[in-house]
Formats: C-alpha cells, sequence, structure tokens
C-alpha cells in the first residue's frame, strides 16, 4: 500500500503491519506529537492488536533522528539471565514446529526460553529522550483497544494459527488469544483489559511504580524456581544503550543502521558493499541477471554469517564496522563472483515515522513467538528469545549471564546530506537481513518505486538454500533459479515467511510511505 498528499496537509506519515497499530500513531501525530511520539503510541498499540509478534515482554532497537541534532541507535533488546544462580535447576524448555506451509521451522519455548525483556524499558526511554506529547496521551490509543477490543485482520489471524501450539501451552497465553477457546478469524474482536489495566497505570501514574511491578512478576513467576533463569540480579542490570548507528555509504546516500552487538545491520552492510562492487543493479530489474545476482549475493551474506561473525560481535565487534567500512570485502566480493561464474544463481513487526519537521524514526520488536507463559494479571506473553536458533548461533544456553543477545533486528533510516530520505526495517526472523538488503538495493540501485522496491519479489539464502518467491517473475527467470539451486523452495505467492518490510520516505516536499504485503503493511497519512 503506498499512500501521498500534499505537504501541506501532512503532519506526518506511518507504515506498520497493522491499521490499528498505525492509527494509533497517526492519532499521536494529529495531536501534535513528533515521530518519537508516533512510535511510542504505535508500538505500545501494537502489543495489544499484534499480540503474536510483539509484547512488552520482548525487546527490540530504534534508529531515531534527523538532520539537526544527528541519529542515535537505542538497543532494548534481551539480556542472558541468570545472574546469582549457583546452580542450574531443570529447565522448562521444549521444542515446538511452526508449519509456514511450504517449509517449517523449529523453535524452543517454556519459562526456559525467557530472556531479560527490554521492551517496556526502551519505549520509556525513548519517549524520554525524544518524545514531547506526555506518556497520559502516548497510551491511551492502547489502552482503548485492550479494553474495548479490536478487529483481528487477515495477517494476525494467519499469525495466530501459526503460533497456536505455543499460544495454547498456557491457560493464561490461550485466553489472550483463544478467549472462546477457538481460532480466531479476521473480523473477530481480541481485548486484554488486564494489558490495558496496567498501560493505563503506567501513564496516568508513576512509571516507576509499574515497572517494578512488572520486573517483580517477571523475577517471581520465570525464576529458576519456576524452570526459568530471571532473577533479580538480571532485571537490575538492565537498560537500554544507546549505540552510534553503523554507517554504510552507497553512491549520494548514507545507510544508517544497527551497530553490533546486533548481527543484522553488520551483514546488510557488507552485501551493500558487495553489491556495489557487483555492479547490481545495471541489469533490468527482475530479469534474470537481476535475480541470479541476488541469489548470489544473499549466498555471499549467509556465507560470512558462517565465518566466525557471530563471535565477533561480541570479542570484537570493531571488526564488524571494518568489514562494512570495506577491510575484508574483496575475499567476498571474489566469493560473490565465483557464486555466479558457477551458475548457482518470526515473529517480528516494524513501524516506520516520518513527521513534517523531517525526524525519522524506524523500529523494530518481537518477543520472538513468544514462549507460552504470561505475567499473571498483566496481560504480557514473555519472550522465548533463548530459544530461537538465530539468536544463539552457538547453541542454547551458552552465553554468560548478563550479555546483550544478538538479534538480525536491523532497523533503518537512509539519509542523504544528513536529511532522511527512507526508513525501514523488516521483521522475518533471519530473513530480515535479506528482505533489508533487496528493499534496500530496489531502491538505491535500481530506483524502483516505493510500493515496488518493498514488494517486489524476494528471496533469502541460508547455506546452500534458496528460498524465493515467483510472483512477478519471468517463467524462464524462475526456471533459471531453479536449475542454478537445485535445493530449493519455491512459493508460488508472496509469503510472510520473508518478512515485512515497512517504509515510509520524504520525497518531493512531503512524505509517504508503502507497506509490506506479505504482512498485512498499511500506510497511515496523519493529516
Amino acid at each position: 500500500m503506498t499512500s501521498q498528499l500534499p505537504k501541506s496537509r501532512i503532519r506526518g506519515v506511518i507504515a506498520a503491519s497493522e491499521p490499528h497499530t498505525a492509527e494509533a500513531g497517526a492519532q499521536v501525530l494529529r495531536q501534535g506529537g513528533n515521530a518519537v511520539d508516533a512510535m511510542v503510541a504505535a508500538k505500545l498499540a501494537a502489543t495489544v492488536t499484534e499480540l503474536p509478534l510483539t509484547s512488552l515482554g520482548g525487546g527490540g532497537a530504534c534508529v531515531w533522528g534527523n538532520a539537526d541534532d544527528g541519529y542515535q541507535v537505542l538497543d532494548f533488546f534481551a539480556a542472558t539471565p541468570g545472574l546469582g544462580v549457583a546452580s542450574r535447576a531443570a529447565l522448562d524448555f521444549a521444542p515446538v514446529t511452526v508449519d509456514f506451509g511450504q517449509t517449517t521451522q523449529v523453535f524452543h519455548v517454556g519459562k526456559g526460553a525467557a530472556a531479560v525483556p527490554g521492551e517496556l524499558l526502551g519505549l520509556l526511554e525513548l519517549h524520554r529522550r525524544g518524545g514531547r506529547v506526555a506518556l497520559h496521551k502516548l497510551v491511551a490509543p492502547a489502552v482503548a483497544l485492550a479494553r474495548d477490543g479490536f478487529v483481528v485482520s487477515e495477517q494476525i489471524a494467519t499469525i495466530i494459527a501459526l503460533v497456536a501450539p505455543i499460544a495454547r501451552r498456557s491457560p493464561a497465553v490461550e485466553r489472550l488469544f483463544f478467549p472462546k477457546g477457538v481460532q480466531p478469524q479476521a473480523g473477530d474482536r481480541l481485548a486484554n483489559p488486564d494489558l490495558g489495566d496496567f498501560l493505563q497505570a503506567l501513564g496516568e501514574g508513576d512509571p516507576a511504580t509499574q515497572v517494578a511491578r512488572y520486573w517483580a512478576s517477571l523475577v517471581e513467576h520465570f525464576g529458576p524456581a519456576h524452570g526459568g533463569l530471571i532473577t533479580a540480579q538480571d532485571v537490575a542490570a538492565y537498560a537500554p544503550v544507546v549505540r552510534e548507528p553503523l554507517r554504510v555509504g552507497i553512491g549520494p546516500y548514507t545507510v544508517l543502521t544497527n551497530p553490533p552487538p546486533s548481527a543484522g545491520g553488520g551483514l546488510i552492510g557488507a552485501g551493500l558493499r558487495i553489491a556495489e562492487h557487483l555492479g547490481i543493479g545495471e541489469e533490468q530489474f527482475l530479469s534474470g541477471e537481476h535475480q541470479l545476482a541476488m541469489a548470489a549475493l544473499l549466498a555471499t551474506v549467509s556465507d560470512i554469517r558462517q565465518s566466525g561473525y557471530d563471535q565477533r560481535l561480541h570479542a570484537d565487534p570493531d571488526s564488524i564496522r571494518e568489514l562494512v567500512a570495506g577491510d575484508g570485502i574483496p575475499a567476498w566480493i571474489e566469493r560473490a563472483r565465483a557464486l555466479l561464474s558457477e551458475n548457482r544463481l518470526g515473529a517480528t513487526t516494524h513501524i516506520s515515522v516520518i513527521d513534517a519537521d523531517r525526524m525519522a524514526v524506524a523500529m523494530t520488536t518481537s518477543n520472538g513467538e513468544g514462549c507460552g507463559q504470561a505475567l499473571p494479571g498483566l496481560g504480557i506473553q514473555v519472550n522465548n528469545f533463548l530459544g530461537e536458533d538465530d539468536i544463539n548461533p552457538a547453541g542454547f544456553h551458552q552465553l554468560p549471564p548478563g550479555t546483550r543477545l544478538s538479534t538480525m533486528m536491523s532497523p533503518t533510516i537512509v539519509v542523504a546530506g544528513d536529511r532522511p530520505c527512507f526508513a525501514l526495517g523488516s521483521g522475518g526472523s533471519n530473513r530480515i537481513r535479506s528482505a533489508i538488503l533487496q528493499a534496500l538495493l530496489n531502491l538505491l540501485a535500481y530506483h524502483r518505486p516505493l510500493d515496488e522496491a518493498v514488494n517486489a519479489s524476494r528471496l533469502h539464502v541460508e547455506g546452500g538454500k534458496l528460498w524465493f518467491e515467483s510472483s512477478g517473475l519471468d517463467a524462464k527467470v524462475i526456471a533459471a533459479l531453479e536449475k542454478a539451486w537445485p535445493d530449493c523452495t519455491r512459493f508460488e505467492q508472496p509469503s510472510l515467511f520473508f518478512g515485512g518490510v515497512n517504509c515510509v520516505a520524504y520525497g518531493h516536499d512531503h512524505p509517504y510511505g508503502a507497506g509490506d504485503r506479505r504482512r498485512g503493511g498499511v500506510v497511515v497519512v496523519a493529516q
């Protein structure tokens, strides 16, 4: 979906994956809030309306700023629990398979899968640093949606069906997803009055009191005595972290994205560097040459991930910045060229906002697939980050307590002369890097219109396997991909498996946006 209006009528534009979420942010823009205020309001609403994808028991990352004040990344992703635990008791930790239709993915859930969440503190910290509207006004849309209920979108109904085996693991979570005992359909209503009460108290009272209540419940119900690992020392040690964005130049633009210990930003940056040397963008868009080159690029990015990259995120983060700056890139360029010459060619949600004053905010959050357990009386399902392979490439429960977990989340702003041109990001587990990299190249190398850049057919490569969407591709292009990549899975229609890029832009003196139809993307212009 794309939306444009004359500048004089616009206070800002927001792109999200759910209509109520987007409208919550737009409502705040109409009331005089800036892009940060709109983001906080929208994300609070998303904890109600996008319950399979994000919650206050999850975490995320945000890049925000403007030409005058500069840009920063706020890292509020989760941390490894277990501080003060002398000996580990038996964990509540079990595998569950999620079926995407043409492929499956195994996740681990239970209280032993829950990491120390950062989303609640992250949203409060972002508001403190960049917001200008009172907190009680920002929580109001979410409170109303939680108490009065909201209409389930087709996309959320589909995702609830996917995660049903997890959601049914405890009565508390089952009541959130299946209040009538059956699978909700598009058009049904869901509510979460406990969460509504908590959010109202957060906005109208002392936030610190509600944060303390939240932490106490987490320690009480997700500690070692109940099969989890979260302790009072863990929550006392947790705080959001402000970081300098990872910067990648591409032509007249600079891409600002999530730095180490995030995994995604560096991989996207390396991919952009390699693409530039391969001359990607010179061939016809969606041609066989384009698709084969993109598959080779994504395979090379996957190889970088498998080359000790994750270990360097914590042990030597400067080496990731050096890689993106160009050090070591020539060898990977040759790897991509070799692939070409060989002719081989989850649950996350993202919101982007640009306001009329050209402040841009891009935020990605997740609770994984949820661990299947909730905080009693608060209506908050807790994450399963310790049970996701992509977050734990060295194996489960291997990182020392207190370690900030890595994530593929890569909220991104593209600037020209420090002025924001695009703000984007994506959900989609390990496919996030591929989704954002392709959207960026579609915009900056192929110069495609925003909606086409976001919604064009997409690929992903992991190891030696290719997944690709065939809709929009010529039959000869499809045949070339399947010949070059015998180990491949073809999706006949666009699929949420490939992420959900939501992007806003500022061009021709007004903001506009495009939502990814794979995940019900929607754009709302605040007038």
